[in-house]
């Protein structure tokens, strides 16, 4: 098991060009959820959710790894086997810059979904709702992503991982969205230390051993650095 389990989530991927969700600018303030981001939406109308992942997808595919991206490869690479990354993030940039241990608890938006078998391949950077299912056959693909109203993946390896820990960090989330927000109890209560790295405080900094403030990009290479000094 890990000794340090890192959860990211939207901040990280911010200086990559992706967008966040719950800040003034974000995601949501543009959408409304209930139209692109559950499974109603999905069944009323498919063709919307499916153009708006259509959208994230490209705009994901003209991004590339940031500096928080390729310090946590590294880290993973200096500490092998002691390193893994629960990200809420539907992006493949911690793979891109070269983690290996990366759970994705939200699904990937490169991954595609059959709603009628469960069967799942690698999305083409345009999806049609039309498009058959490779193992059935049926039109019934959807994006590979964990919409609310949803289980997360991976929930009880996360648990797990979590009381094993000796060390919790969480990057770029907000400490708003559930279960994630409580992981640092969790890890806490399990005797690990807690760290958060983020642009502002977030919603649950005061269940934190420590909470640093400052860009993705010049936190986490620098703390990367003090870890792989010791």
């Amino acid at each position: 098991m890990a000794r340090i389990v890192i959860l990211t989530g939207a901040g990280l991927s911010a200086e990559s060009g992706l967008g966040t969700f719950r800040d003034k600018d974000g995601l949501w303030t543009k959408y409304d959820l209930q139209d692109v981001a559950t499974p109603e939406g999905f069944a009323r109308n498919p063709e919307l959710v499916t153009g708006f992942y259509n959208a994230r997808r490209a705009n994901l595919l003209d991004a590339a790894p940031n500096a928080a991206h390729e310090a946590l490869a590294r880290l993973e690479a200096g500490l092998p086997g002691e390193v893994l990354i629960v990200t809420q993030n539907i992006d493949n940039l911690h793979e891109r810059a070269g983690s290996k241990a990366v759970w994705h608890m939200h699904g990937e938006l490169m991954r595609a979904l059959c709603h009628a078998c469960g069967a799942r391949w690698d999305a083409p950077r345009e999806m049609r709702t039309s498009d058959a299912c490779p193992a059935c056959g049926k039109a019934a693909t959807r994006p590979d992503v964990v919409w609310f109203g949803e289980y997360p993946y991976h929930m009880e390896e996360i648990w797990d991982a979590l009381r094993a820990a000796e060390l919790f960090v969480a990057i770029g989330t907000s400490g708003q969205v559930y279960p994630a927000a409580a992981f640092v109890q969790d890890a806490s209560r399990a005797g690990a230390e807690t760290l958060e790295l983020n642009l502002e405080r977030s919603e649950v900094s005061h269940d934190f051993d420590e909470a640093r403030q400052g860009p993705a990009t010049e936190l986490v290479p620098a703390w990367v650095e003090e870890m792989l000094a010791r």
